[in-house]
């Protein structure tokens, strides 16, 4: 596949998970979706939840991991890519190493965090037996206007509440 067409499939899929995302937005979560595509095929969605799961761990990554996990029947899931509107945090890429997923692509970057390209990132640390492609930013304009949208809402909506 050429390297033109590899970009817009991965836009393509990012846009699906843009999508996820306005799920979360529209439960008053952090606008962040993810999904897994194995073969062309996606096997795994999920948009962020914690607020209404009361679940930490209820991140977009986790609960399109998961699912692809079910789908698959099996705690690993080889061969995959997984799509998130977001870059992870250190959780989710401890979960995606474990996981053994092949690759990554993320839309925006998240400046708070940086779990991708700080020195002591987890996807950085050769002693893993596992290490995973990473490609970040796909439509992250989109992206990143979209989360900041949420949060200019969010600061608005407190500050009317004060």
């Amino acid at each position: 596949m050429g390297v033109d067409k590899e970009y817009a499939q991965h836009e393509d899929y990012i846009r699906q998970a843009l999508m996820l995302a306005q799920k979360a937005r529209a439960m008053g979560e952090v606008p962040v979706g993810a999904l897994v595509v194995k073969d062309g095929t996606i096997i795994g969605e999920g948009w962020n939840q914690p607020i209404q799961q009361h679940d930490p761990s209820a991140h977009a990554e986790m609960i399109a991991i998961r699912a692809a996990a079910q789908h698959l029947e099996n705690y690993r899931i080889p061969d995959t890519t997984l799509y998130v509107t977001l870059e992870p945090c250190p959780m989710c890429v401890g979960l995606m190493i474990h996981a053994r997923i092949k690759r990554l692509v993320f839309a925006a970057y998240d400046s708070k965090i940086k779990a991708i390209n700080e020195p002591s990132s987890l996807f950085n640390d050769q002693r893993h037996n596992h290490q995973i492609e990473v490609i970040g930013g796909v439509l992250k304009n989109e992206c990143s206007h979209d989360l900041k949208t949420f949060f200019q809402e969010r600061r608005a909506i407190a500050k009317q509440n004060r």
